[in-house]
C-alpha cells in the first residue's frame, strides 16, 4: 500500500472552486480507499521568507492544508497521474505503508 500526501495552501482556488475540495472530490470520484484534509497551524515551504502563522491577530498568511489518502501502490500511482493533469502545483510526495 501507499499513502500519498499532498501540500497546499488552503486558499488556494481550483477555477471557483476550493482547491482541498476540489481534489477531495477528485479522490472521491476516483474510489481511493480513504482519505482525509487537514488544517494546519502553522509552516513554511520553498519560496517563504518567514512562517506561515495563519492564526497570529491580524496575520494575512494562507493556512496550510495536508491531504492524504491511501491505496493499493497502482491506484495511488494512477490517481496521482490523472490529478497531475488538471493540479499542478503543491507538493505530493508517496510513502509505503503497512496496514494493521
Amino acid at each position: 500500500m501507499l499513502q500519498a500526501q499532498i501540500f497546499i495552501d488552503k486558499d488556494e482556488l481550483h477555477e471557483n472552486e476550493k482547491l482541498y475540495e476540489y481534489i477531495m472530490d477528485f479522490l472521491f470520484s476516483a474510489k481511493v480507499a480513504g482519505a482525509t484534509a487537514f488544517e494546519g497551524l502553522v509552516g513554511f515551504g520553498p519560496g517563504n521568507t518567514q512562517m506561515q502563522r495563519p492564526r497570529r491577530l491580524f496575520s494575512f498568511d494562507e493556512p496550510p492544508m495536508l491531504i492524504t489518502f491511501t491505496d493499493e501502490d497502482e491506484k495511488v500511482k494512477e490517481v496521482i497521474c490523472e490529478l497531475r493533469k488538471v493540479f499542478k502545483g503543491g507538493l505530493i510526495i508517496t510513502h509505503a505503508v503497512e496496514e494493521w
